[in-house]
């Protein structure tokens, strides 16, 4: 773990790509670079990335499908910073999900500027509510993304980090299956209900020390799962 915030860039530009690394880099971010759509989903997922910019037309996987995606799955911010510049193409990509527009070409200093803008709002955001839940020695970071147990960071996939907040944020509630999928992966999410026990499942094989045996995420039968209720510190 380097400490610094990470930004993914998704710009099939080579020479575009690099300059907004050299930048970001200079700004004191880490930056990662890919220039295709399927493996941006791929990175974004492993990596956990602080914000995304992304541009949209791009090789296997077109801008806005990744946008919606990564929507659905996660509260990343998102940039997009693409040529497509008519009113509808800016209020689509908002609509889709986006935290701001930059249209092509651009100066460098803006997009730097922008993306500090659009981390401090959704910091804010997160300020608001919390920054980080403690229960013991499992630790969520809500503004990385990030658990650890016992100091120890734990690998999550969206969809487990999501479905676990969402437990963690109301310690002692039943959630059903149905409210789980709704308030973890979205309304439009195409997955059965069944699919949160698989997640659940690779949830507690990653945070529990003996996960037939879960010491923070129960079954409870007849109705779904809940987070125990356990001594909880709030940062």
């Amino acid at each position: 773990m380097t400490g610094l915030l990470k930004i993914l860039i998704v710009e099939d530009d080579a020479k575009t790509a690099n300059l907004l690394r050299l930048y970001l880099q200079q700004a004191g971010y880490e930056a990662l670079v890919t220039q295709d759509g399927r493996a941006a989903l791929t990175l974004a997922r492993e990596q956990l990335p602080d914000l995304v910019v992304l541009d949209l037309m791009l090789p296997r996987m077109d801008g806005l499908d990744i946008c919606r995606t990564l929507r659905l799955e996660t509260g990343v911010p998102i940039i997009i910073l693409t040529a497509r510049s008519t009113e509808e193409d800016i209020l689509n990509g908002l609509d889709t999900g986006a935290d701001d527009y930059i249209t092509k070409p651009f100066s460098p200093r803006e997009v730097v500027a922008r993306v500090r803008t659009v981390l401090r709002r959704a910091n804010k955001g997160v300020d608001a509510r919390r920054k980080e839940l403690v229960f013991g020695d499992l630790v969520i970071n809500l503004v990385r993304h990030e658990v650890t147990v016992k100091q120890v960071l734990i690998r999550l996939t969206p969809k487990e980090f999501k479905l676990l907040e969402t437990m963690a944020q109301e310690p002692g509630r039943a959630f059903t299956r149905l409210e789980l999928v709704e308030r973890a992966f979205g309304y439009d999410y195409e997955g059965l209900e069944r699919t949160v026990d698989a997640h659940i499942m690779n949830l507690r094989k990653k945070i529990e020390v003996d996960h037939t045996s879960p010491l923070y995420v129960e079954t409870v039968y007849g109705v779904g799962y809940r987070f125990v209720e356990v001594r909880q510190h709030v940062v």
